[in-house]
């Protein structure tokens, strides 16, 4: 069947007249409501994935302010309490020679929060308007922010790691500040919000925006 879809090389199961299972993966005719094996709702696309993906969005970005601002551990030494924020952290560890372990901080905690942020968005602004990017690069775009949601909670790994072993009572403590329970919310938020895109929406704006 000659359509929009094989002209440029590809045929969408919505082309060919097909819905998936999104819980069990079983493949059924478009006009189906019900999974046969599951008994899931079946639907071609999610309606409100972008109504989804925004809340989520700047529920992240919200979240992301005062991690980057409040502290992220409160230390105690010998009585002599101090605090350091996320990048008051990296600047210490280049301070004292950690340049390798301030870049992985950085890359870890600033670069990738921030490309995630920048790449959910231009994919949600690209499902309504033509981009440079082929829909393939852009479902690339879509499974790398995917793989690395789960790299991003490094610090909040090392500030519990170290809150659980430095407890030396009166001679010296670490306790999370604010930021940590912050940037961990900004973390599953992002991740919420590439979780609720629906990547199906890519190929539809591609092949609409080449009518």
């Amino acid at each position: 069947m000659e359509n929009a879809g094989s002209a440029r090389g590809y045929l969408t199961a919505r082309d060919a007249g097909l819905v998936n299972c999104t819980t069990c993966g079983r493949v059924h005719p478009a006009s189906d409501t019900v999974c046969l094996r599951c008994g899931a709702a079946l639907a071609s696309r999610d309606t409100k994935s972008l109504q989804k993906v925004w809340a989520w969005w700047v529920a992240g970005i919200i979240a992301f302010i005062p991690a980057n601002t409040y502290p992220m551990l409160k230390t105690a030494t010998l009585g002599k309490e101090s605090e350091s924020t996320l990048l008051g952290g990296i600047v210490e560890l280049v301070h004292h020679g950690s340049i390798g372990i301030a870049a992985i901080v950085f890359f870890a905690s600033i670069i990738i929060p921030t490309s995630k942020f920048f790449a959910v968005a231009y994919l949600a602004l690209g499902i309504g308007r033509p981009s440079r990017l082929s829909a393939h690069r852009r479902h690339q775009v879509y499974e790398v922010v995917e793989f690395v949601g789960r790299w991003s909670m490094i610090d909040v790994f090392v500030v519990a790691i170290l809150t659980a072993l430095v407890q030396l009572g009166s001679a010296a403590s670490i306790h999370p500040g604010i930021a940590a329970v912050s940037f961990a919310l900004s973390v599953a938020f992002t991740m919420l919000s590439a979780q609720s895109f629906d990547p199906r929406q890519i190929w539809d704006a591609d092949k609409e925006h080449t009518k």
